[in-house]
């Protein structure tokens, strides 16, 4: 089996309010990441990570790394850098690049941690998956809801657990719908001439 996964940001207490995790803590987000990783990966399933994985924890990355399940390979984010100084960590990872192509099924897919708007592939109907976005509804979100082939893998848009590409698909299609929703919804009574920015929901994202 193969799954998806990004952002998850384990050690990273700022990380909980800037996504509003239902963690109180950074030891109850780390449990519950790593629990959840490892209640449906086997050793034997192929995780791709498109970047992110552990950012300013007092933990060595090894640590976190040898207690999740399964093949790793990990699509280089903007917060590798302590992976990426560690030979133990480097050493837990199949494969470690900026950019990977590959395939799930019949599926072409081009990862990246960041999103890109013209991917290679993108004419012959490639598939890509990317990060670093988290859950904001920012302009990179308003640019990528356009692609219904760019799905983004971010922790937070799918259980906090690694995906299929099935369950990407139909997270991500959940995602969308809600952010329709929450614009929809109608401002409250005895409120019609209020400024309709103050009914809007927040496009912003301060990683």
């Amino acid at each position: 089996m193969i799954y998806y996964t990004a952002d998850l940001h384990l050690g990273h207490a700022n990380v909980i309010s800037f996504d509003k995790r239902p963690f109180k803590s950074i030891e109850e987000m780390d449990r519950t990441l790593i629990a959840n990783w490892n209640s449906r990966v086997t050793d034997e399933d192929q995780v791709y990570i498109a970047g992110d994985l552990i950012y300013k924890s007092k933990k060595p990355p090894e640590w976190y790394l040898k207690q999740l399940r399964g093949i790793k390979y990990l699509v280089i984010g903007n917060h590798e850098k302590t992976i990426l100084e560690s030979e133990k960590a480097c050493g837990c990872f199949a494969a470690i690049d900026k950019m990977m192509h590959i395939s799930d099924g019949q599926k072409q897919i081009c990862m990246c941690h960041f999103p890109i708007v013209e991917w290679n592939g993108y004419f012959r109907r490639h598939y890509h998956i990317y990060g670093h976005i988290h859950n904001a509804r920012n302009r990179a979100y308003e640019v990528m809801k356009e692609e219904p082939r760019a799905l983004n893998a971010g922790c937070m848009l799918n259980r906090y657990m690694p995906v299929t590409f099935e369950e990407l698909v139909v997270n991500n299609r959940l995602f969308q719908e809600k952010a329709i929703s929450d614009e929809e919804e109608p401002a409250p009574r005895n409120a019609c001439h209020a400024n309709i920015a103050e009914y809007q929901p927040s496009l912003s994202y301060e990683e």
